[in-house]
This record gives C-alpha cells, sequence and structure tokens, in this order.
C-alpha cells in the first residue's frame, strides 16, 4: 500500500469515529427539542452535517485510491447512515492498515511474498 493510500484511509478512520458520535447525538437532540425546551437540533445537525460531508469525501478518496469493489464501497456508505456505523468503519479500516503495515514489513524482511 502507497502512502497516499494509507493516508486516505487513515482520514476516512479519523472521521468515522466523530461521525459515528454526532448521528446519535443528534437524534437525542431531536427527542428532546419535541419533549423539552432544549433545541440542539440546529447546532447538531449543522456539525452532524459536517462531519457526515468530511466522511463522503474521505470516503470517495479512500475509494478511488484502494481501488474496493462496490460491494465494499458501499458497506462503508452505509456504515456512515447507520447509528454507530461509523464504530465497525473504523475498527474494519484499522485492521486493513495494520494488516497493510505486517505485509510490508514481511516483504522487506523477505519473509514472505504478500
Amino acid at each position: 500500500m502507497d502512502l497516499k493510500t494509507a493516508s486516505a484511509l487513515h482520514r476516512l478512520r479519523l472521521i468515522s469515529l466523530p461521525e459515528a458520535i454526532s448521528f446519535p447525538i443528534l437524534l437525542v437532540c431531536s427527542v428532546l427539542k419535541r419533549t423539552t425546551s432544549f433545541d440542539g437540533v440546529m447546532v447538531m445537525g449543522m456539525v452532524h452535517g459536517v462531519l457526515f460531508t468530511l466522511y463522503v469525501l474521505f470516503w470517495l478518496d479512500a475509494w478511488n485510491r484502494t481501488k474496493w469493489s462496490v460491494k465494499t464501497g458501499a458497506l462503508y456508505f452505509v456504515l456512515a447512515v447507520l447509528p454507530f456505523g461509523g464504530f465497525y468503519a473504523e475498527r474494519k479500516i484499522r485492521r486493513e492498515l495494520d494488516d497493510a503495515v505486517i505485509a510490508t514489513r514481511a516483504r522487506k524482511e523477505g519473509v514472505v511474498n504478500a
């Protein structure tokens, strides 16, 4: 894996957690707006919108660089839409990056033809 591909995956991994946290908070703010006088939907909606937009941009960049299949690319997009899906996406991307580092080290040491 080259540096640009690793960077694209790293950016996607970093944005997936805040995006995953902001969506349930937005849902809670929406419920609180209707049941109490608390109105945080405007602020949380903007925060979530910015994070979601960044996630989609980073997802497109990662998909372009990694040459994921349509199935894998769609999975990462669906995970952005599902509540707490970003946590799974972050874990899956972290494992992919760790596997790439292990394969690179093994190739350098001549252990395997990974």
